[in-house]
């Protein structure tokens, strides 16, 4: 969102979460950037913009977003290359979209996931020509600050994915798929869901159990989610207040309370244990319309929902944490930063 002479917006974001920040505890950083919201940041830490999109303008930027139209090698009715809306208030808007019958939406992100590429030979390799990623990082903290959609029926997300998750034996060298946001509870639940699994998606898929947290809504509906992924680990936050953790080694874990419900295991806070990964991933802003895994077809919910719908994104920004190696400032990003502890899901 542009805020250049509406001082009034701006101050309005900013005291919710600050409030939110002070009434929990917890500490975070402003950066700031000319005539755009403030991000906020874990305190304790050094921090760098290396990549943003503010989507100004009102055309998307295909230079930092590709969009995913297949699902596991074959087309998806779900994705589609419409509704994506820039408003000229520098908002991004991904609209729920009807037509010839059925409901779709836009899932747009920095790379891709090898197993989406359908094959273009009749040979036996089982994946097409790769796609040059937009965008591929490791560690930092990822910010998003957006408006979830109005009705049930679909749900919005942001996330990290790694492009061949599940192809070597270790997560670490495989990648996690980070999930920082997931709302597809909030109509039902009035939760909200963030966590990581490994292993791919077969008998291998392993997780440590998502994170929830009730959805408090504030007056102008914009949200602050974000992820710091560090060698260390992961700790996710929401609207500048520290969700939970997920950590390598399992005496820095302290699990808070879990429920059972969804077919799932549900953490309540806490730091739970799982792997970091080492590899370069990509990001993802994506919407989904519910039934076409399960069915085929769409949610019937969404019959339901007043058009236009959509999820709203202001900004997404990434920062690398600088540190001091040798008297030398680094990034983690950096190859040569190692990690010494190294040995509802997205998809």
């Amino acid at each position: 969102m542009n805020l250049a002479g509406n001082a009034e917006i701006a101050n309005l974001s900013y005291i919710i979460v600050i409030k939110a920040i002070a009434q929990k505890g917890y500490f975070m950083n402003k950066f700031g950037l000319k005539d755009h919201a403030d991000s906020f940041l874990p305190e304790g830490k050094e921090w760098k913009l290396v990549w943003n999109d503010e989507f100004d303008g009102t055309e998307l930027d295909t230079t930092k977003w590709g969009f995913r139209l297949n699902f596991w090698g074959k087309p998806f009715k779900a994705f589609t290359k419409e509704g994506v809306v820039l408003d000229g208030k520098s908002n991004l808007q991904l609209h729920l979209v009807k037509k010839d019958g059925y409901y779709c939406s836009p899932h747009l992100q920095t790379g891709s996931l090898t197993y989406d590429i359908p094959r273009d030979t009749d040979q036996f390799w089982p994946f097409g020509k790769y796609e040059e990623a937009k965008f591929m990082h490791r560690y930092g903290y990822y910010e998003i600050r957006c408006r979830l959609p109005k009705y049930d029926g679909w749900h919005s997300a942001f996330w990290l994915q790694a492009p061949g998750i599940g192809a070597h034996p270790l997560p670490e060298r495989g990648g996690v798929e980070c999930d920082i946001m997931e709302n597809y509870r909030q109509y039902k639940d009035n939760k909200m869901i963030g966590g990581n699994i490994w292993g791919g998606y077969g008998k291998n898929c392993k997780g440590s159990g998502h994170f929830q947290w009730e959805h408090v809504e504030t007056p102008d509906r914009w949200h602050y989610y974000g992820v710091d992924w560090s060698p260390e680990g992961y700790v996710f936050y929401a609207d500048g207040q520290e969700i939970g953790r997920v950590m390598p080694n399992p005496e820095d874990t302290h699990p808070g309370t879990q429920e059972h419900s969804w077919g799932n295991c549900w953490n309540n806070k806490g730091t739970v244990v799982g792997p970091v990964s080492q590899v370069e991933q990509f990001i993802l802003i994506s919407t989904e319309c519910h039934g076409y895994r399960s069915t085929g077809t769409y949610d019937p919910l969404l019959d339901k929902a007043v058009l236009p719908d959509y999820f709203e994104i202001d900004h997404v920004r990434v920062f690398d944490e600088v540190r001091t190696h040798g008297g030398n400032e680094r990034m983690t990003s950096d190859s040569s930063v190692k990690n010494d502890k190294t040995p509802g899901f997205m998809f």
